[in-house]
């Protein structure tokens, strides 16, 4: 197993061992010790599973006062996921790094928290699952815009399929004074 840091260094892309044989294969998904070894010592308490066709977008996504750490995971399809830090303060605030997580691949990305979190789909669908480290709370998510100039995302699609809170979500400029406010 690697624990690979990114160039936002909280970052880290999860590169698992995947045992094959003529009956397919077997991997660890989530071990605590190892996982905490290799940089994410979390304690995940829920878990989230999405379904997706191709070129649908979900995100950026992030909770303000009760932050997720998630560990994001493509059990089939293909997916391009992204974390942008939006810790006010952060010398990469604003930044963002992408990684093609795959049923085939079997990479995980881990998404800190304080950073907002998206993904959209390459394949013709996908099912993925993520581990959080707290609880979702409605009242709690915040959004930025899926293509904010400032941040400058390099999406593989140009017109992906959006739903109406992801389409009309704020610039990060827009809610910095929001996040400072925590």
């Amino acid at each position: 197993m690697e624990f690979r840091r990114l160039q936002l260094e909280d970052v880290i892309l999860v590169l698992p061992d995947v045992h094959h044989d003529e009956r397919g294969y077997f991997l660890e998904t989530h071990h605590r010790d190892k996982y905490a070894a290799g940089g994410i010592p979390e304690t995940f308490v829920q878990d989230n599973q999405s379904f997706s066709r191709h070129g649908v977008l979900r995100g950026l996504h992030a909770q303000l006062r009760h932050p997720q750490g998630k560990l994001v995971r493509a059990i089939t399809g293909e997916i391009f996921d992204v974390a942008v830090d939006i810790r006010p303060g952060s010398p990469t605030f604003g930044q963002w790094v992408g990684e093609i997580l795959s049923g085939d691949n079997a990479r995980q990305l881990y998404v800190p928290p304080g950073f907002a979190h998206g993904f959209c789909v390459l394949s013709e669908t996908a099912h993925v699952q993520y581990k959080c480290t707290d609880v979702y709370r409605p009242g709690d998510e915040i959004a930025v815009v899926w293509n904010d100039p400032e941040v400058g995302i390099d999406w593989p699609l140009a017109e992906p399929v959006l739903n109406e809170k992801d389409r009309k979500a704020p610039r990060l400029a827009e809610i910095v004074e929001t996040l400072r406010s925590v």
